[in-house]
């Protein structure tokens, strides 16, 4: 029997909620009642994801769908707290309205500003005084250990940074790369897998590091260097099918030539 629904030429906000709560009914779906916060945490990071790829796509239907998206993942997880009476979706878009105002005392209040370098200063003022963080470390321990690991090392660096925990230069970042590059191959001459995972750690930590002081994000660098690979390997791939190699019995070196190939077949 289907529900007591109206069918709109185009709906709004008020429709999604309802939308939601139809399906989270008993004469709803059997999947979306059976959701919880958990299971269904890591469709908000992939609908996030989806997001950036529009962004990077410059495809703006595609941008609108994938935003769809991620406000059902906001809108699902406020449900559940919904039926709890703990918030609904009105205390959360309450609780932004409040925060970007009182993160805003340019705009909604007599503070003033000269440039938007002195907006981000402020912000994090506002901020960690709203969240009673009054060390650097506590400011840094509120970096998600969620974020992926090279986006967290950044932001934790950042704020060390701000207390003049840093280099004063690149240099000084490029030796301690070099540093942990030895401390590394020493760790696995040594065989010691533990030793290994902290050094391999401590090596990107740095390479990190030496991002910040570029001035690259080193997700964005870590992305561009594998689509690079991949768009290499697939010509390395087509060149030993048309010359009747077996890439898994042919030595590396020959390999290599292959890739030197393709190296030279297309541009960085």
């Amino acid at each position: 029997m289907a529900v007591d629904f109206t069918f709109k030429k185009k709906y709004n906000i008020d429709d999604l909620l309802l939308i939601m709560k139809i399906l989270r009914s008993d004469c709803g779906c059997p999947w979306d009642r059976e959701q919880t916060h958990e299971t269904i945490k890591k469709s908000l990071i992939e609908e996030t994801y989806e997001v950036i790829e529009a962004i990077n796509k410059d495809d703006r239907e595609l941008l609108k769908e994938e935003l769809g998206d991620v406000l059902l993942q906001v809108v699902f997880h406020t449900e559940l707290e919904n039926e709890i009476s703990s918030f609904d979706f009105n205390d959360v878009c309450d609780g932004v309205c409040k925060k970007l105002i009182e993160r805003h005392p340019h705009v909604f209040a007599d503070v003033e500003v000269s440039n938007s370098a002195e907006v981000l200063v402020n912000w994090e003022e506002i901020k960690s005084k709203s969240k009673n963080r009054k060390t650097q470390t506590e400011k840094m321990l509120s970096v998600p250990r969620e974020l992926p690991a090279l986006m967290r090392s950044a932001k934790i660096q950042e704020k060390a940074a701000k207390v003049g925990f840093d280099w004063s230069e690149a240099s000084g970042a490029f030796e301690k790369v070099e540093e942990e590059v030895n401390e590394l191959k020493q760790a696995v001459e040594n065989n010691d897998r533990d030793n290994v995972i902290e050094e391999l750690g401590d090596l990107l930590f740095s390479v990190v590091n030496v991002s910040r002081f570029v001035d690259v994000d080193a997700e964005e660098a870590l992305t561009i260097a594998s689509d690079k690979f991949l768009k290499r390997f697939s010509i390395v791939e087509k060149l030993a099918e048309e010359r009747n190699i077996d890439m898994k019995s042919t030595p590396l070196e020959e390999l290599d030539k292959l890739w030197n190939e393709a190296k030279n077949l297309i541009s960085p």
